[in-house]
């Protein structure tokens, strides 16, 4: 082998080092989340078109009487030009998505945040532009009434309970559950402290996520409106 030959070889066998030793970073366009609180009552449709056919209503308050936020996936606009978007919605089936007006919708707002919670290993991990932020273990539901896998989103914050059953702190998700949850206004499931940190982690509860009190303070400082969940 020729010099020239060698210090080819040796070049390309460092940079194959560093490249598989240092991954690239993520790209963080990757981790962005768009959300808005809807301004009005509007009927979401099965496609961007005034006469698709109409999927539901989307309300502008919460059943506990918040704003009610959705999560925007994509835009377009119909043959006259009308701008429509395509949004996550809180009905059952879990995942249902429905079209709105744009104009239905407030100031868009961007998230880089997103929550993964492992039904099986009983835990909650935040991510924040592709990196850990926050880790804790977690009580989810129940074999007779489970946490929904699925992808949702935080819709709403919730404090000051006169009951302790529920921490310090709440956050209402998008996701439904098809059977029983101890969530307030039927069938919404949330994240909430609980006053029987003894139980976690454990499959405890009736769909919701359950973390202890510390834990979940934490977790409120870190997690904004918006935040994707993920639970799978």
């Amino acid at each position: 082998m020729t010099a020239r030959a060698s210090i080819v070889v040796a070049v390309t066998a460092v940079l194959t080092a560093t490249s598989s030793a240092a991954p690239r970073a993520p790209n963080p366009d990757r981790h962005v989340t768009q959300w808005t609180y809807v301004l009005g009552p509007v009927t979401a449709r099965a496609a961007p078109s005034a006469s698709a056919k109409a999927v539901t209503l989307v309300r502008r308050a919460t059943p506990e009487g918040e704003s009610n936020l959705v999560v925007v996936l994509g835009t377009t606009r119909d043959r006259g030009g009308r701008a429509w978007a395509r949004i996550r919605l809180a009905i059952l089936p879990n995942g249902t998505t429905g079209w709105v007006p744009r104009v239905s919708l407030g100031e868009a707002h961007v998230v880089r945040t997103q929550l993964v919670v492992d039904r099986t290993r009983l835990t909650a991990v935040l991510y924040r532009r592709g990196r850990v932020v926050f880790r804790a273990p977690v009580g989810v539901g129940t074999p007779s009434w489970p946490t929904p896998r699925g992808t949702f989103y935080v819709r709403q914050r919730l404090e000051d309970f006169g009951d302790p059953f529920y921490g310090p702190v709440a956050f209402g998700l998008s996701a439904r559950s098809a059977v029983l949850t101890d969530w307030p206004g039927g069938g919404y499931v949330g994240i909430h402290g609980t006053n029987r940190p003894d139980l976690l982690p454990g499959r405890v509860s009736h769909g919701c996520i359950r973390l202890r009190n510390a834990d979940v303070l934490r977790l409120a400082a870190l997690m904004p409106l918006g935040t994707p969940v993920l639970v799978r």
